[in-house]
């Protein structure tokens, strides 16, 4: 599947913003089954600097400097990106999660996508005891990784209700768990705490769902927006799976990658320091069309 994929994101300040420093992550990069035809990353006011590279998880950073003073920064992002439709093994084929468990504690891989890097708290992924046991329930002696993944995955979409007037961005899973509400950040994250707290590692990926639903299916949750969803680590002879809680589907050709990390605060689109005074509002307008 090819996608042309368009986000402007708008910061609009209640003062003038007399300096400003970001880390943007809204460029999508080469990844397993997904590759960038192209890209480009438009910034205003144009950035008194401006430097590209990546991060330790290989995620696409722009480091910019703003020295104009404004009261707006608008960000616009266009790629055009394949992504290829994953041959997930079924569920009861993966092996017992008590097995993958064993593999990634003993395993001294300490390179980027080394499972060990998800196995413990973050920044914004606590191990709550209540999210533990809620996890556990789908995960009875000697089950499959996979199969067990994938009931919790139905699980929390079945107890959760979408809100997005419940939880900020800086809702912690506790907090969302507890009011049973939340939007993709927090299904991410309350699914990542239940797997990591029962010794399965868990990432948080950040990207798009395509716009307009396929012929003949209901348009997915979160298609508005930048989405979430997780990743889970199946054991090395099968690798990392992309569960998507918030819409209790696999990640496939419908979710495009744009940054992977620990929880949201590795991939936060847009990061940094302004020197200015009173709130600030983000808008965010994505599109993502197939190409026939």
């Amino acid at each position: 599947m090819i996608y042309d994929i368009r986000q402007t994101t708008i910061c609009t300040y209640a003062s003038p913003v007399t300096q400003a420093r970001h880390v943007l992550r809204l460029t999508p990069i080469n990844r397993y089954r997904q590759n960038v035809q192209i890209a480009s990353l438009q910034i205003l006011p144009e950035p008194s600097q401006r430097r590209e590279g990546q991060d330790f998880f290989g995620n696409r950073i722009t480091w910019v400097s703003l020295g104009e003073r404004h009261d707006r920064l608008t960000v616009k992002m266009s790629a055009r990106v394949s992504v290829d439709a994953i041959v997930a093994p079924e569920g009861i084929a993966t092996p017992p999660f008590e097995a993958v468990r064993e593999e990634v504690f003993a395993t001294a891989d300490i390179g980027p996508m080394s499972p060990a890097h998800f196995l413990f708290p973050s920044r914004m992924v606590t191990l709550d005891p209540e999210i533990r046991e809620y996890a556990r329930t789908s995960f009875a002696p000697g089950r499959p990784v996979l199969e067990g993944a994938i009931d919790l995955m139905y699980r929390i979409k079945a107890d959760m209700v979408y809100d997005t007037g419940a939880t900020t961005v800086t809702t912690t899973p506790p907090m969302s768990f507890a009011l049973r509400r939340g939007v993709c950040q927090d299904f991410a994250h309350i699914m990542i705490s239940g797997l990591r707290g029962i010794g399965l590692p868990a990432a948080y990926v950040s990207g798009y769902l395509r716009t307009a639903p396929r012929e003949g299916s209901a348009g997915l949750q979160g298609s508005d927006a930048m989405h979430a969803w997780v990743s889970v680590w199946c054991g090395s002879a099968i690798g990392w799976i992309g569960l998507d809680p918030t819409n209790a589907v696999l990640a496939s050709d419908d979710h495009v990658t744009l940054a992977l990390g620990r929880d949201y605060t590795d991939v936060a689109p847009i990061d940094g320091v302004i020197v200015a005074s009173g709130g600030q509002r983000i808008d965010e307008f994505v599109n993502v069309i197939p190409i026939p």
